[in-house]
């Protein structure tokens, strides 16, 4: 019996009920190219292949997978999938369905690592932190609402799908998780003239999220400046729409 590594964020799944759920949302179709990140034990991933579909899984630790590689029809890499390159796996035109049960201690920058290769990704289903989905699908001006619910919905169209128990897993972790679905959109949402400087400028808006913007972003964006497109300075970055952060990011000089 394989021992879970806490430096690997492990906390394998065990319910079946909730493995059932997982895959009828996933909705998995024969010969669609499917990549998992984090197989673990398998619980997913068996159910999955028997779908018919084309599977791919991405596992960091070795001691896992020599077990993995006896799966039949299973391609195994063993990888870190914070580095991994993802799209090299997608033939010329061919689009990747990702799904895991995603390590809550690397489930942000890992979801920073999947967006940015989102040309060749044709949704994701995964299985995070309750807190962490939270952030993702958060309304403006609702306490969730963060950089990550800004950065996620300028790439994604996000959905909460469920909730799933401690108890579902070994050992239990001290959470709930849920389930998100992520479709990228084919164009952004908002207009963005320079992506990288979007990023940079929520990045700095909530930096200081008790903060007003007039405060927040002082050396990038004038007081003045957020009054001609109709944001009022004093406001808190939690405030603003997906829209208005694009306005206030086509008033700030590229550094």
């Amino acid at each position: 019996m394989h021992a879970p590594r806490k430096r690997f964020g492990q906390n394998f799944l065990r319910d079946g009920n909730v493995v059932t759920r997982i895959v009828r949302a996933i909705n998995p179709q024969p010969g669609q190219h499917l990549v998992e990140i984090g197989p673990g034990q398998a619980a997913l991933t068996r159910p999955l292949l028997e779908t018919g579909c084309h599977l791919e899984v991405v596992e960091l630790d070795r001691d896992l997978v020599p077990a993995l590689q006896a799966l039949p029809g299973l391609t195994v890499h063993e990888a870190d999938a914070l580095k991994f390159d993802f799209c090299s796996l997608a033939q010329a035109g061919e689009q990747l369905r990702v799904v895991g049960n995603l390590p809550y201690n690397i489930s942000t920058p890992l979801l920073f690592h999947l967006i940015e290769q989102a040309a060749c990704i044709q949704d994701m289903t995964f299985m995070l932190q309750r807190e962490v989905v939270d952030r993702m699908t958060a309304a403006p001006a609702s306490e969730a609402y963060g950089r990550l619910s800004v950065m996620v919905q300028f790439h994604c169209q996000a959905e909460r799908l469920f909730t799933v128990p401690p108890g579902a897993f070994f050992p239990p972790p001290k959470v709930e998780s849920a389930i998100v679905h992520l479709v990228p959109h084919p164009q952004p949402p908002v207009v963005v003239a320079d992506e990288a400087l979007f990023a940079r400028l929520v990045a700095q808006a909530f930096s200081q999220r008790r903060k007003t913007l007039r405060n927040t972003l002082k050396g990038w964006v004038a007081a003045e400046a957020m009054a001609s497109v109709e944001i009022d300075p004093q406001r808190r970055a939690e405030t603003l729409t997906l829209a208005e952060f694009a306005r206030l990011a086509a008033l700030v000089e590229p550094q």
